[in-house]
């Protein structure tokens, strides 16, 4: 199946590494050109030049935090003024902190609502007089806690299910630039983000992470965590032309761990 990604360019949230960084790599091998970012200029030019022979496409970076409404107006135009055009936008953000509800002060809600929600709102905000040019994609990464929350990420929980509100939403406003835009959720992928989530589980059982890990394992039915590559296919079909009529819905990449409906 041609994606007809070729030429497109597409700017990533938080690409220096995990999900972001996967999918940077599947749309470069796809012929897109791809705008990496992150808070880390020396990181993201070592990830850069790691990218430059995986496809036809161009890679650039630039770094900023995307809690800040500065660097997220400066990161939408260095791409657009880098590559002429921005075709897909593709939302992505570090996890919150794992706690409980109790343990969170109004500084954590505060934090994980501009990390975790609000970037989002605002990178499409700034974004989109580009992506109304020709009918862009927009791709918002959640997590498998839109469909079944996750104990001790209340954090998380919350605002990952404020993105499927999000998207839902403007999929129904941007249907008359013919943008498309859709949720991603990945369930046990095998990122640092989720190590750290194991090795914290562990810790409060007195085991070692290993263990936590097979536990886990156990509960999906492909029995085992997925790899970056795979959740990265799925988003490329979803910002690429092959997905023509698919818009405002929430795509879960978990090998079955997720049993509602």
């Amino acid at each position: 199946m041609d994606l007809n990604l070729t030429g497109k360019t597409a700017l990533i949230a938080a690409s220096s590494q995990g999900l972001g960084f996967a999918i940077a790599e599947q749309l470069l091998k796809e012929g897109a050109n791809v705008m990496i970012s992150g808070r880390d200029a020396v990181k993201l030019e070592q990830k850069a030049k790691e990218l430059e022979n995986a496809g036809t496409g161009k890679v650039s970076f630039h770094a900023a935090d995307i809690t800040k409404i500065e660097d997220i107006k400066k990161l939408v135009s260095k791409t657009a003024d880098f590559f002429g055009s921005i075709d897909i936008l593709v939302n992505n953000a570090g996890g919150p902190p794992a706690g409980s509800f109790e343990s969170m002060r109004d500084e954590d809600w505060l934090a994980s609502f501009e990390l975790n929600l609000l970037s989002y709102v605002r990178l499409i905000r700034e974004a989109l007089p580009f992506l109304k040019r020709d009918g862009g994609k927009i791709l918002n990464i959640a997590s498998s806690s839109i469909k079944e929350p996750i104990p001790g990420l209340i954090l998380s929980n919350t605002f990952r299910t404020g993105i499927v509100g999000l998207t839902k939403t403007l999929a129904q406003e941007f249907a008359e630039y013919q943008i498309l835009i859709n949720t991603i959720a990945p369930g046990r992928i095998a990122t640092d983000r989720v190590k750290h989530l194991d090795q914290i589980n562990a810790e409060k059982l007195g085991v070692e992470r290993e263990a936590v890990e097979n536990q886990v394992k156990e509960m999906i039915p492909l029995k085992r965590y997925g790899n970056p590559e795979e959740f990265a296919k799925v988003a490329s079909f979803l910002v690429s032309d092959a997905n023509s009529y698919m818009t405002g819905s929430s795509f879960l990449v978990d090998g079955g761990m997720v049993k509602s409906i």
